[in-house]
């Protein structure tokens, strides 16, 4: 009969239990899943089982991760977005959960720029440690995206952006993703990136600070090829900080209209 054994379509004898496939397969095994639970008991498998075995502190190769990884996505999403390039421009309370978002679904490569360096205030909302303080965000992040999903291409330019560079840093991207904190930052990205690499979207970042609701945080199509995310008007200010909640419902808004413009779908 045929199951699944670590995502993968595997032939069995019919009268294969669960801790028989165990031994024959991974011996040292911390954990077996049966279909979605935890089993410590033996129990008879049956066709079409999906079974997962897992020894603790291993690290899977790269066709076992990507199965495992891709498993739970939507059928057929993940073949196309590891061959997608997709630059981040940005890598605060943004970017860096973009660029997360992105590692977990798998696209293939990341490119990412800032010239910042983690400082203490920014651990409110952005993904990175206490003892990463004091590191360029680019290789902080670098480091987080590895550790989520090493089997990512990650590019890191720790530089400040300008209209110079921009078209050789990201010239060649799928999508390209603005994660300033700046007005003139986001204008001048906009306007360079617009005019210099034509013909690929643009996702940018507009209003998100503060706790206000949720669900005025909208994607909207701005232009043919730009796309905005947040509410248009809660910059932040003296007295309407920028916090991790608000800021994250942006980022992974930000992050879906990246996966559906590579699944060539409009964003919305």
């Amino acid at each position: 009969m045929k199951i699944e054994i670590n995502e993968r379509p595997t032939d069995i004898a019919s009268d294969t239990t669960l801790h028989q496939l165990q031994r024959q397969v991974k011996p040292g095994a911390d954990l077996a899943i049966l279909n979605g639970f935890p089993m410590n008991a033996d129990h008879p498998l049956a066709e079409g089982d999906r079974v997962v075995f897992i020894r603790r502190g291993e690290q899977p190769g790269p066709d076992e991760l990507e199965a495992l990884m891709a498993a739970r996505h939507t059928p057929g999403v993940h073949a196309r977005i590891k061959r997608a390039t997709v630059g981040i421009a940005g890598c605060g309370g943004l970017g860096s959960a973009v660029a997360i978002a992105l590692a977990r679904v798998g696209v293939g490569h990341l490119i990412i720029a800032d010239f910042d360096v983690v400082e203490p205030s920014n651990l409110n909302r952005q993904q990175y440690f206490v003892d990463q303080i004091g590191l360029p965000k680019v290789e902080a992040l670098r480091e987080n995206l590895s550790r989520i999903n090493p089997y990512v291409h990650i590019t890191h330019h720790f530089e400040r952006l300008t209209p110079d560079n921009i078209p050789d840093r990201f010239g060649r991207v799928d999508v390209m993703v603005e994660a300033f904190d700046g007005a003139d930052q986001k204008a001048m990205l906009a306007q360079t990136f617009l005019s210099r690499v034509p013909g690929t979207p643009l996702v940018m970042g507009s209003g998100m600070a503060g706790f206000g609701p949720s669900n005025t945080v909208i994607t909207q199509r701005a232009a043919t090829n730009l796309y905005l995310v947040g509410d248009g008007e809660t910059a932040a200010r003296p007295g309407e900080g920028l916090m991790a909640p608000r800021v994250g419902i942006a980022a992974h808004h930000q992050a879906n209209a990246v996966l559906r413009l590579l699944l060539e779908k409009t964003p919305a």
